[in-house]
């Protein structure tokens, strides 16, 4: 579709062209193998692609299971997803981009809804800020007590503005990551890994 708009920009009024270019630049299917980079964000062919209507823990969030022990909640919500993908071509399909330029879009491995899956097994949330088109697989997570669900946990959302479980030491943030993502007690880029343990900083709400 891109290539096409392109062509028509060459022959359209410029004002017409840059409506098509940006309708095209939004609305898009993606396909290809792809690189996991957290529980709710991958890149196909350098396209960054967050997860439509769900949000997972964040790839340093910790959680606690059924006999109150301290687990890397964050990084299993990756692995899940990484499970999910293994080495199956993925396609996504979105019509809108988040303040990052993410593509916001529903991915899926073959028929598998990989959005719709992360959530059944209660590695994701649905994101109701946004969607509650998983609101029902949630429940039935958390009936079940999968992922997530068999312990506690603070919701992502809540987890990135500094909240945090009643056995860790109640906060403010020190620095609000708005262009990056939080490391420790400092910002860096959101392509890099953080190796540090949780500090004072928070993501902005994404």
């Amino acid at each position: 579709m891109l290539r096409l708009v392109l062509t028509l920009a060459l022959i359209l009024p410029i004002s017409v062209a840059l409506v098509l270019l940006t309708f095209a630049l939004a609305h898009a299917e993606v396909s290809g193998p792809a690189l996991v980079i957290d529980g709710d964000t991958i890149e196909i062919s350098g396209e960054r692609i967050r997860l439509h209507g769900i949000d997972t823990p964040e790839a340093n969030q910790t959680c606690l299971n059924d006999f109150g022990k301290r687990w890397q909640c964050g990084r299993e919500a990756t692995l899940a997803l990484k499970a999910l993908i293994r080495d199956h071509s993925i396609t996504c399909k979105g019509a809108e981009r988040d303040k990052y330029r993410r593509l916001i879009a529903v991915c899926f491995a073959g028929l598998n809804d990989l959005n719709a899956e992360m959530v059944r097994q209660g590695w994701a949330l649905a994101y109701r800020k946004y969607s509650t088109d998983y609101v029902a697989d949630e429940a039935d997570a958390k009936a079940k007590k999968l992922g997530l669900w068999k312990g506690q946990f603070i919701a992502p959302w809540e987890w990135r503005q500094g909240k945090r479980l009643g056995s860790e030491v109640q906060r403010n943030c020190c620095k609000v990551c708005r262009k990056g993502k939080a490391c420790g007690n400092s910002c860096i880029r959101r392509t890099y890994t953080c190796r540090k343990q949780p500090g004072c900083a928070c993501d902005a709400e994404q």
